[in-house]
């Protein structure tokens, strides 16, 4: 493939994927998506961008290090059990409130959206840490990412 061709494909992609992981993150506690899902495909969209332009313009891209997404995506998640705890429920029982929005009969928001998250921080970071792992060595001639 043309590598302008490429580029250009992954400065493009890769907005529009991370967009849709997050789409599927937030909408998983209602619908097949989740955490777990829209962290694959967010890991995806950096895969896409090291193919085009080098491991070390996606790790650039990623801005924190893969482990420490995971460790507070780990953290995330067992910090969404404490308030059914604290009311005296089962760890990680699900708790839900509805915020007030105008014109609408209000948001609904609960602890297993913040467990998605969580979820979506420990699977981006884990995938990260494969792809840039298995890339090692790789980056000899990648141009740089905004040229």
């Amino acid at each position: 493939m043309n590598p302008v061709v490429m580029h250009t494909v992954a400065r493009l992609m890769a907005p529009v994927l991370l967009l849709v992981s997050l789409v599927l993150a937030v909408r998983g506690h209602d619908i097949p998506g989740g955490g777990f899902v829209g962290g694959l495909m967010a890991a995806t969209a950096f895969a896409l961008l090291m193919v085009a332009f080098g491991r070390t313009a996606a790790r650039k891209q990623l801005r924190v290090h893969p482990t420490r997404l995971a460790a507070a995506g780990l953290l995330v998640a067992l910090f969404s059990g404490v308030p059914s705890m604290m009311e005296g429920r089962p760890f990680l029982s699900g708790i839900w409130a509805r915020l007030p929005v105008p014109g609408t009969d209000g948001l609904k928001v609960g602890t297993p959206q913040l467990f998605d998250l969580g979820i979506y921080l420990v699977v981006l970071g884990t995938a990260m840490c494969f792809i840039l792992g298995m890339a090692r060595g790789e980056d000899t001639t990648a141009p740089e990412m905004g040229g």
